[in-house]
């Protein structure tokens, strides 16, 4: 039975549980890589390591989603921060005796495998956390905390780290999870056992079948939305996550201390759009059109041409990062609005008992093309040195044709 008030007891607890262990998740995922670009200064490598993060949670993502359905997703929650914790601390004593890059690779793909089996239960827990009528704004508070964890991450982890290094941010993390994690033993999510006919392999071949087939014949067109996806995370999601910390820290000039702050303010920068992306659509729940939600992703691709145009013009070091950071921060705002409007769509319209599996299926095909975008970028970078604008450019036209090009598809949504 859902609660018909939106914070209940136990959504709150959801909350308060996300804000604590997404800091701590945006913090590790800021400065781990960080630490490597510190230690290398290459763009090739520092991509091709972020890409190879990606794969376990590509692979993840979908076992966590049918788990998700069969499983207490409070148990799932508990035992993932926990686990994080251990992994974390685990690289902390061995960091300075092993190959750190290769540790770090390692470990990097276990936290990004955590968090592709941990999200599915926690967007699956919403629908029966609140009623159908406190989807969007249930949505709308879940992104809006991983984007004010987002902020905070970043900027204290590029202050700490600037300052005293990378130990006494790994501590932090680890106390975050510890914290997340005892207080998710308080949650009490209704959940009631499906029944599992066969090998474990059938059944995780049976869900998985039969969440496809939803999306493909049911809902073709979270089908069509899923490619835009694809397309845009290769092309601009990949480009930003790779272009932002190499920019910034190897190509501005800003001096080793002060760009490692100010990667965190412009990380930062991101998870405030972010942050505000999530009030908009929260506030606006009722009046946002799925019909025009294309425009939201034609406004991201439009944003990665100042970037491009500043590199190009401006020598100043300074006026780029500006530049760089309120675009980004305007990707943010769209990027987020669109993601609250697609989430409360699937929500709604999927069945419970699919609802898991649904949003594993959309959030490992929809990562697919990233690690695929942060390699191809890690090399343009190093290909391009000196002519970086041309790659932050190529990536704007080459999203905004995939905007241009798919923008019916959101104008045929409510018939659909």
């Amino acid at each position: 039975m859902m609660n018909q008030k939106l914070f209940s007891k136990d959504f709150t607890l959801v909350v308060v549980g996300q804000i604590i262990s997404l800091f701590g998740n945006a913090t590790i995922r800021f400065a781990l890589p960080l630490y490597l670009l510190n230690l290398t200064g290459s763009s090739a490598l520092y991509g091709t390591v972020t890409a190879c993060a990606f794969i376990p949670s590509i692979l993840l993502s979908p076992i966590g989603g049918i788990v998700a359905d069969r499983v207490n997703k409070r148990n799932i929650m508990v035992i993932l921060d926990f686990f994080t914790a251990a992994v974390i601390l685990g690289f902390t004593m061995l960091m300075d005796g092993a190959n750190i890059i290769v540790l770090l690779t390692a470990v990097l793909m276990l936290l990004y495998g955590i968090a592709g089996a941990y999200q599915p239960s926690v967007q699956a827990s919403i629908p029966v956390l609140v009623s159908q009528d406190n989807f969007m704004a249930a949505n709308s508070i879940i992104n809006t905390i991983s984007s004010f964890a987002s902020l905070l991450g970043p900027v204290l982890g590029g202050v700490l780290y600037s300052a005293y290094g990378l130990k006494p941010v790994l501590w932090i993390c680890i106390v975050c999870f510890i914290l997340s994690a005892v207080m998710e033993l308080f949650l009490r999510i209704p959940y009631r056992a499906q029944d599992s006919e066969g090998s474990m392999w059938k059944v995780v071949k049976k869900d998985f079948t039969e969440s496809i087939a939803f999306i493909r014949k049911s809902k073709p067109v979270i089908g069509k939305t899923l490619l835009v996806i694809c397309g845009i995370n290769l092309f601009l999601a990949a480009m930003i996550m790779v272009a932002l910390p190499y920019l910034i820290t190897e190509v501005l000039n800003l001096g080793e201390e002060q760009a490692n702050k100010l990667c965190g303010f412009a990380e930062g920068a991101l998870a405030a759009g972010g942050l505000t992306g999530g009030i908009c659509a929260g506030i606006f729940a009722n009046k946002l059109s799925m019909k025009k939600a294309g425009n939201l992703v034609i406004s991201c691709a439009i944003c990665a041409f100042p970037m491009g145009g500043a590199l190009f013009l401006f020598s100043s070091g300074m006026v780029n990062y500006i530049v760089i950071s309120i675009c980004c921060f305007f990707i943010m705002v769209f990027s987020t609005v669109f993601t609250v409007q697609m989430m409360s769509f699937i929500q709604r319209e999927t069945p419970q008992n699919l609802i898991g599996k649904v949003i594993a299926v959309i959030f490992t095909i929809s990562m697919c093309a990233q690690p695929l975008g942060n390699a191809l970028y890690g090399v343009l970078f190093e290909i391009c040195g000196g002519f970086e604008y041309m790659v932050v450019l190529f990536s704007g036209i080459v999203s905004l044709l995939i905007a241009l090009s798919t923008r019916k598809i959101f104008l045929n949504f409510s018939a659909e």
